[in-house]
């Protein structure tokens, strides 16, 4: 397994991420639990969840599962750097969802108690809370930093201009702010490159990329239909908008003589703001596939073909400007 830093921090984490989304609603608690086994394992020590995953209101099933293989002990919580996310509502009463100070105070604790320990290594705010100054976002963090409650903060699915905001309100507080940024990226998504990236990149924050896969379509989906597999309606829909790309994309890993779902990571892991982007495996196949991203070497070449399947965005302002 290959390390780096997680941002400008002295953190050490895995350059591939295990999403825990599918543990509970789509993986049973067993499976799940053979994965997180497994991806120890394999060296990934980096693992992200949220609150809200299990996706009935105010259960935290996902948080639960961990919590419930962390009490297994044998160095599991030790060896894991676990990265959880606030900001959805837990419940339908005022102020159990959004991030001012009595949420985050509220939400931390519980998902403390789900998760059988006493700390959170990456504290997220799972999107932006446009009711909530940023120096009230920072005193409950900052508290709850006090208390040993959590290490390190994290944004999701921020702006480049809320994180330009998040790090400005954090430098007057002399507190070290965000230290990473998880953004939908991959091939085809590609927006956070005009500002977000490039935010990220000043600041010194490790972008974790959610999605990298763009929901199936880069893990060799048209060869999996060809093999009688069926796509949701969703998916179905977003391939026919990008089946040109995909074919040639698809065409392209068999002249490199690599799995699709691979190459899109690699390419992730080749972008200089990426810490690691977040693997969703629903079995143990399939994160002991993903593994292979990270002996993948793509030169300038490579990159340029990619380029030309997948055009990206310069940074702005010279995307829409000289």
């Amino acid at each position: 397994m290959d390390y780096g830093q997680l941002g400008r921090t002295g953190l050490q984490v895995s350059r591939l991420c295990l999403g825990t989304m599918n543990f509970g609603p789509v993986t049973s608690e067993d499976d799940s639990f053979a994965i997180m086994d497994r991806a120890h394992e394999l060296g990934i020590n980096f693992f992200d969840t949220a609150n809200v995953y299990g996706w009935k209101k105010g259960e935290g099933i996902t948080e639960n599962i961990i919590g419930r293989w962390f009490a297994q002990g044998g160095g599991r919580r030790e060896r894991t750097v676990i990265a959880t996310k606030l900001y959805g509502d837990m419940g339908d009463w005022p102020n159990e969802g959004r991030l001012s100070a009595l949420n985050i105070r509220r939400a931390c604790d519980a998902s403390l108690k789900r998760m059988q320990t006493d700390y959170i290594d990456l504290y997220q705010a799972h999107h932006v809370d446009r009711n909530t100054p940023f120096e009230e976002f920072w005193e409950a963090m900052d508290i709850l930093k006090q208390q040993g409650k959590i290490l390190y903060v994290g944004s999701s699915n921020f702006a480049g201009w809320h994180i330009a905001k998040a790090q400005e309100s954090a430098r007057r507080r002399n507190s070290l702010g965000l230290v990473s940024e998880q953004s939908h990226y991959n091939l085809i998504v590609r927006a956070a490159e005009l500002e977000v990236i490039p935010a990220c990149e000043d600041y010194g924050l490790g972008l974790i990329p959610w999605s990298p896969l763009a929901g199936g379509l880069l893990g060799g989906i048209l060869r999996k239909i060809d093999k009688g597999r069926s796509a949701s309606e969703v998916i179905a829909r977003e391939l026919e908008k990008h089946r040109d790309k995909i074919e040639r994309y698809e065409a392209f890993c068999d002249e490199l003589g690599e799995d699709p779902a691979n190459v899109g990571l690699a390419w992730l892991l080749h972008q200089k703001a990426v810490t690691a982007p977040i693997v969703g495996p629903r079995t143990l196949e399939q994160l002991d596939g993903t593994i292979k991203a990270l002996e993948i070497k793509l030169d300038e070449k490579a990159l340029a073909r990619i380029d030309e399947i997948f055009p990206g965005f310069k940074t702005s302002p010279e995307e829409y400007a000289w």
